[in-house]
């Protein structure tokens, strides 16, 4: 190997200058002369379902407060069981409301008879 190319494969081998960290300014905030803050080690299992405290105000409806009482059921499932959750709730509220429209609309008394009033007659 000729004297040039010694000296390029020796700057690309090692940079030049202090090793990492060393003779590098701090960052914002940090003091001087401090190691580095160390990254969190990666999580090997993802974190246990929490509940997340949505509270849920009766609606006065028996069947639709059971199904909103059903969303707590997702509360403790892991992310990917929570769809099965929403879309059962959804399919049920979707259903109470097809009902809704199905029924008949409730009888009530018989309108008054019109009276004829005064600005009705006309000559």
């Amino acid at each position: 190997m000729n004297d040039s190319a010694a000296d390029t494969h020796d700057s690309l081998a090692a940079p030049a200058g202090p090793g990492p960290g060393l003779g590098r300014e701090p960052g914002p905030g940090a003091l001087p002369g401090a190691p580095a803050p160390a990254a969190p080690p990666p999580a090997s299992e993802p974190a246990a379902p929490r509940p997340l405290g949505v509270e849920r105000t009766p609606t006065g409806d028996p069947a639709t407060d059971e199904l909103l009482t059903r969303l707590a059921d997702a509360d403790h499932l892991p992310a990917d069981g929570h769809q099965e959750v929403y879309e059962d709730v959804h399919r049920g509220l979707r259903d109470a409301l097809t009902a809704l429209d199905a029924r008949p609309a409730p009888q009530g008394p018989p309108a008054p008879p019109a009276t004829p009033h005064a600005y009705d007659h006309r000559s």
